[in-house]
């Protein structure tokens, strides 16, 4: 039944949003979002995802949330009812905010919650190969300039787009702090490379990404004064996978495993190189100027392939890459990062307040 409010009391909808945190790289995407939409007086409430650390980075950066749902592994008909199940648990808080739109930058559970509560929805995506819900369309979709207008993802919806990548809106606040050496026991003198290992759960996982993953760390574990910090994905599965198959490595303190969450842009920028089977890491150096090796090996999406055109990513595609392409040196850490323009946070803070706005006035 619709609750009827008061003449006298405002309808505190029309400026509430929904933002669910679904995976690890939103956490820091949104922040910046947050903090402009509450300047501008609008409502934020936020549910994120129990899985890739996500909960860990929304409290390490002081993130109110509600923790809602979890990941079900990567066979695909556990995906397929773990988006249900938690699409459901979503509904008891999408029912008590009665949010004007609901956000997110790919939630599936959100999107499903957000349909079935006629809730107008703004899927802000950056990987144009992801797949959707083929039978559910959200209302509003912004993605990159970059991304040929052919690849929008669904011609149900309305599509927006936004300069540069997705990296831009939160990096130009980034400011970089020396003490995660220390903290890892990483000294000055030290090559240090940050490794992330692919998304071997992903539906777009090709298993050549692991083997360019063990091929990465074998040639560089070879060289003398490097460290190895490797960010796994998951703290059972592949932590477990890694600490099995480099127990040594791990023992002599060549390669680090951080014990607890930490900053990724920090990490990113304090390291000499940076090798990401994924794509957030991958464009989080290229956005800082840090040299990075992608061993992704999924479809090559219109991001990455803009970036690796522009000579601010190497693609590796075959593990004979490695030592033709990789190069191992320290980079100078004493140049000051250059802030770059923050047109990418202006551009989507416009698209949704006036699709906000669009939506208030079809609803008076």
């Amino acid at each position: 039944m619709e609750i009827k409010l008061h003449n006298n009391i405002p309808d505190l909808r029309k400026k509430k949003i929904w933002i669910d945190l679904d995976n690890s790289p939103h956490v820091p995407f949104f922040i910046p979002l947050i903090k402009e939409l509450k300047q501008r007086d609008y409502l934020v409430t936020l549910t994120a995802r129990d899985c890739f650390q996500v909960c860990g980075l929304a409290e390490l950066f002081g993130l109110q949330y509600k923790r809602i749902g979890r990941h079900y592994g990567k066979n695909k008909i556990l995906k397929v009812v773990g988006t249900i199940i938690r699409s459901i648990q979503l509904l008891p808080v999408a029912l008590r905010e009665r949010p004007a739109i609901a956000l997110s930058h790919g939630s599936r559970s959100q999107l499903i919650t957000a349909k079935m509560l006629r809730i107008p929805v703004v899927m802000i995506f950056d990987y144009e190969f992801t797949q959707g819900l083929g039978f559910i369309a959200p209302d509003w979709v912004i993605g990159p300039e970059v991304i040929p207008n052919k690849e929008k993802r669904c011609s149900k919806s309305q599509f927006l787009r936004y300069p540069g990548i997705k990296e831009d809106v939160y990096t130009p606040f980034f400011k970089p702090d020396t003490n995660i050496l220390r903290e890892l026991g990483v000294g000055r003198q030290d090559v240090l490379v940050t490794i992330r290992p692919p998304a071997t759960e992903a539906h777009y996982h090709n298993p050549e990404s692991e083997k360019l993953f063990v091929a990465v760390v074998e040639f560089i574990a070879q060289k003398p004064d490097v460290k190895i910090v490797i960010l796994p994905r998951n703290e059972i599965k592949q932590t477990m996978w890694i600490k099995k198959i480099w127990a040594e490595l791990l023992e002599t303190g060549k390669i680090i495993i951080p014990d607890h969450v930490v900053n990724g842009l920090n990490l990113i920028w304090n390291s000499d190189f940076v090798v990401s089977g994924g794509g957030t890491m991958n464009r989080e150096a290229a956005a800082l100027g840090v040299p990075v090796y992608s061993i992704f090996r999924g479809k090559i999406g219109a991001v990455d392939q803009y970036l690796s055109d522009n000579g601010r990513l190497t693609l590796l595609k075959r593990v004979d890459d490695i030592e033709e392409k990789m190069k191992i040196v320290s980079r100078d850490k004493s140049i000051k990062f250059q802030q770059s323009n923050q047109g990418a946070l202006e551009v989507i803070i416009t698209h949704l307040i006036k699709i906000l706005d669009k939506e208030q006035a079809n609803t008076t």
